[in-house]
């Protein structure tokens, strides 16, 4: 039953890495907000070719400016982790006994009894390189040996977004001039990425894929009659 039960625990999804949540956010934003622009500069009377330069325009634009965002955003974070930590390390070594104190009475909390907590306290602490790593998990619920990595989220975000935003442009790169096809390949798609997502986090496949569907045409609709609007107005 031991044996079984470590399987069994063997094989979760790895929730700590730096790439899910900016690819996924980055395939989600290409999509709707380059078919949004495209639906906007439609609306407003642009041509095929216009409208195709403004799609790889706000590819390019979008791409560019998710994995500066990213970046910055992770590195700010692992900054900040790792200035927490070394506060933490420069507390074990001013004041060890208090720390080893400390981490006891957080095991007590967790149910261990005193004699117990104050045992595990002592041999985490016979350790320097093993304290720090313990306290920084324990108290500032931070993995040292994990933290997410700018360059893969930058990277991540980037061919995610370039991805996404490439689908909605596409029908005018092959040289088709109708917005149905732009609709319907988008669709699709949108469709496609939220039910994907949907499966990595344990959701339904047609209610993530059907958000997905709905917020991305809500956004393109709303685009479309601003830029209809606007080309009134200037036309």
């Amino acid at each position: 039953m031991t044996a079984q039960a470590v399987e069994l625990h063997s094989h979760h999804r790895d929730v700590t890495g730096g790439w899910l949540r900016p690819a996924v956010f980055g395939v989600m934003d290409g999509l709707v907000s380059n078919a949004a622009l495209l639906a906007g500069v439609v609306g407003g009377g642009a041509t095929g070719t216009a409208v195709t330069v403004a799609g790889l325009a706000g590819l390019a634009a979008g791409a560019f400016s998710m994995a500066t965002g990213e970046y910055t955003s992770v590195a700010s974070q692992r900054e900040l982790t790792q200035a927490e930590i070394a506060v933490e390390r420069r507390e074990l070594a001013r004041n060890p006994e208090a720390e080893e104190r400390e981490l006891a009475l957080l095991y007590q909390s967790r149910g261990l009894t005193p004699e117990l907590a104050e045992e595990v306290a002592r041999q985490l602490h016979r350790d320097d390189e093993v304290a720090w790593r313990v306290h920084a998990r324990e108290e500032l619920g931070l993995d040292p040996d994990d933290l997410p990595s700018p360059w893969v989220a930058a990277g991540s975000s980037f061919l995610a977004f370039a991805i996404g935003a490439l689908i909605p442009v596409l029908p005018f790169l092959l040289g088709s001039s109708s917005m149905s096809a732009v609709i319907v390949l988008t669709a699709v798609a949108l469709f496609a990425t939220g039910a994907l997502v949907a499966r990595l986090t344990a959701r339904s496949p047609l209610y993530g894929g059907g958000r997905q569907l709905v917020l991305g045409a809500l956004a393109a609709a709303v685009t479309y009659g601003v830029g209809s609007l606007v080309g009134t107005f200037i036309g």
